[in-house]
Parts: C-alpha cells; sequence; structure tokens
C-alpha cells in the first residue's frame, strides 16, 4: 500500500489549491482518510478527516474554507482548500487507516507530503 500526494504549490492569500492523495496496491479496505499538515518548527496537526460512510470534521481554523472529500472507486482523496491564508502555509500529509484482506487490525499509512505555501 502506497499514499502519494500531489497539488501543493505557491498560491496568494486568498487564492485556491487543491490536494490530493492517491491510494496504490490491492487486496486492502481504507476506512478513514484525513489530511495534516506540519508547519516549520511546529507539531503536525490534524486538518481534516473524512470516514468510510462520508463523515466530515474540521480543525477550527480551516471550517468553512476547506473540503475534505474521497472517491471510493479510484482510492483517492481530496482537499479542496479556499480562501488561503499565510498561515495556512506547511507540509500536508494524507493519511488513511487500511486493513489487508485476511487481517482484522487497522494501520495507519502515511503520504510523503506536500508542500503549500501562501504568500500575503
Amino acid at each position: 500500500v502506497q499514499l502519494q500526494a500531489s497539488g501543493g504549490g505557491l498560491v496568494q492569500a486568498g487564492g485556491s489549491l487543491k490536494l490530493s492523495c492517491a491510494a496504490s496496491g490491492s487486496g486492502f479496505i481504507i476506512h478513514d482518510m484525513g489530511w495534516y499538515r506540519q508547519a516549520p518548527g511546529k507539531q503536525r496537526e490534524l486538518v481534516a478527516t473524512i470516514t468510510q460512510t462520508g463523515s466530515t470534521t474540521y480543525e477550527d481554523s480551516v471550517q468553512g474554507r476547506f473540503i475534505i472529500s474521497r472517491d471510493y472507486a479510484k482510492k483517492m482523496l481530496h482537499l479542496f482548500m479556499n480562501n488561503l491564508k499565510p498561515e495556512d502555509t506547511a507540509v500536508y500529509y494524507c493519511a488513511a487507516d487500511i486493513t489487508r484482506w485476511g487481517r482484522t487490525n487497522q494501520v495507519r499509512y502515511w503520504g510523503q507530503g506536500t508542500l503549500v505555501t501562501v504568500s500575503s
């Protein structure tokens, strides 16, 4: 199982970006998925999550600006980021809780991270 994140870049404040995360491989079930971010000098923090049934949660500072979604058939996760602010600058990581066929435990997998830079 591998997660590949993409879509980061440089954008001006007030702009928008779409992040994507593709899960590759076979023989597994994806449960909850989420986006995390880590700004320079700070700890990694949760940005948004989406369950297997589509329920979503957001960190307070992104509520109303970011939208998380997933494409079950394509095994992809997206984060639509609108009205970006300089404080959104961070490396964004996708994560997925996965159970491999024949097993019962869930294992968290991480993407490699994609850098989002918001200029003022």
